[in-house]
Parts: C-alpha cells; structure tokens; sequence
C-alpha cells in the first residue's frame, strides 16, 4: 500500500487534509514515458543521420529505427494498463482536442508508430542501400511526430494544478526533450555496442552528439530547478533527493557527460561506450520515475499549492 508523505501532513489545509488531489498514475505512466522518449529520441537521431550524414551513418540509421519499434509497441498497453479499460485509449481517437494534451498525445502517439512501424519494415526489407529514397521520405515525415512524442509528456503533466509540474510548466517539455535525445541516443549506442556494427568513427560522432544532448539537458534541469525553488525540494531534499540525485542527476546526466567532456580526442572504446549507454538509459528511467512520484507527494503539500497560486516563491 502506498503512504503519503509524511513531511505535508503539519502544513495547513483544509480542515488538515491537502488542497488537491493526489494524482493516480503509477510504475505504467513512469515507464510509458520512458519507452516513448527512447523511442522519439533514436528515431529522431536515425532521421537526422539518413537525411544529413553519409554512408557511414548507416549503422546509426538502421539501429535506431529497429530499437524504436519495440519500445513504441510497448507504450500503448501501458497507457492502456494505466487507464483501466481498452475502449478508454480507442475513445480518446474518436475525436481530436488540441488543447488537450492527452488528445494530443494519444493521436500524436499513434501516427508517431504508424511512421515508426514503417521505416522498420523498410529496414528489415532493404538492409543495403536499396530503397534510399523512400526510407528518408519517411524519416522526414516522422521526424516532426518524433520531436512531439519526446517533449510532450512534459506538457502533458505541466497541464495541472499540481504544485512541482506546474510552475515548472514552461521548462518540463524542453527538459523532457533533451531527455529523449539523450537516452535515444545512448540506445543506438547500447544496439551498437552488443551487435558489434558500427565503425569507431560511428561511435566518436555519436559520442559528439551525445555531449551535446546531455549539456542540454543538464542546463534545462538546472534551469528548472532554480524556477521551481522551494517547491523542488521535494526532488532535491525530500524522500525522493536520494534516487533522484545521484540517480537522474549523478548517473544519467553528470557522469556520462564529464566522460565524453573528458575524452580529449582519444577514440571510443565499446566497452565504456556501453557502459555509458547504459547509465543514461537507466538515469532517465530514474529521472521519470522520481518527476511522477514526487508529483504526488507535491499534491500532498498545501503550502506549495499556495505558493503556487498566490505567486509567491518561497514559504512562510
């Protein structure tokens, strides 16, 4: 049985009890938005490199349409699995909200699998270069829907009342992006390195580009921390500090980006490319894990909610 947070429970309401009510999601949505943003991400990674590298991105391109599939396939029954019953997910296409996320997001999701699905069937048919033409007039039609699906789920929980997603509203799609990119590409790296493809030359311009990303994302957390102030403490001094911390902070951002900082031009070893891979994978699954879980604890703490609403950013 889960427990509230004990740390809310002297901090004024109503009548002792908390303003708003505590979100429902669970383990299904934490890892629905995991899967999705690998996804998004080696897919976005995959078409930016068939469409403007050369040949010896081939690896890239084909290991990152092949990993997205099945971690795309694996998002709807979880959504599924959240939502309680099967012709909840098929009502949410009977018609299209814009100004819903979860609409948005669930039609989004949809057409971004229909492109997924066929860019991996392409590869599976013509693992040469046959059929080139095709294969980039897809990524180019998916790529728009890949950039949706990373970043949405960040809008998606900043479209509440719930103190620690919603002042951060502006910050948590971005953030969620850079995310994406990130473990998307810390995937391909992952496929690479088990299936032994890929040149060592294939390998230094994914670590390129991973540096990148990881600076990116680290900027937009510090960012978001410094906006949400006391309202973050719930990720950076709560219960939830000591997985989020060392883990999402430490393990997925931190650490992979001072190795590749670190390099200094000398060539990627498999291994350690591995090794790297598999931490970022893992500190993003952390990092959404600990933004849902803290989420509920934030909605157990009237004085956040306050803060929120009266725009002030401290606590008295």
């Amino acid at each position: 049985m889960e427990t509230r947070n004990t740390t809310t429970e002297r901090a004024p309401g109503y009548y002792g009890l908390p303003v708003l009510k505590r979100p429902h999601w669970k383990w299904e949505i934490a890892l629905y938005f995991w899967c999705g943003g690998v996804a998004a991400g080696a897919y976005l990674v995959a078409a930016v490199a068939d469409l403007c590298g050369g040949e010896g991105d081939r690896a890239t391109v084909r290991a990152g349409r092949l990993v997205a599939l099945p971690l795309l396939l694996a998002s709807p029954p979880l959504l599924i699995k959240d939502l309680g019953r099967p012709e909840k997910f098929y009502n949410m296409l009977r018609i299209f909200k814009l100004k819903s996320p979860m609409s948005a997001g669930t039609w989004g999701l949809t057409a971004f699998g229909g492109f997924v699905g066929l860019s991996a069937l392409l590869e599976l048919l013509t693992p040469g270069d046959g059929w080139r033409g095709p294969r980039r007039a897809v990524a180019g039609l998916g790529a728009p829907f890949a950039l949706f699906v990373g970043g949405y789920t960040g809008v998606l929980i900043s479209a509440t009342a719930i103190p620690l997603w919603a002042k951060n509203r502006l910050l948590w799609g971005p953030t969620f992006l850079a995310s994406a990119f990130s473990t998307g590409i810390a995937a391909i790296e992952a496929a690479l390195t088990l299936s032994g493809a890929g040149t060592t030359e294939t390998l230094d311009r994914l670590d390129q580009a991973h540096l990148l990303g990881l600076s990116a994302e680290a900027g937009l957390l510090a960012a978001g921390l410094a906006r949400l102030g006391p309202t973050g403490h719930v990720l950076t001094r709560g219960r939830w500090s000591s997985l989020f911390v060392p883990g999402a902070v430490g393990l997925g951002v931190v650490l992979p980006a001072a190795l590749s900082a670190l390099r200094g031009g000398r060539r990627t070893g498999r291994r350690a490319t591995g090794l790297k891979a598999l931490g970022v994978l893992l500190g993003g699954l952390i990092f959404r894990f600990c933004v849902v879980y803290a989420g509920k604890d934030s909605a157990d703490d009237p004085r956040a909610y306050f803060a929120l609403t009266s725009g002030r950013d401290g606590r008295e």
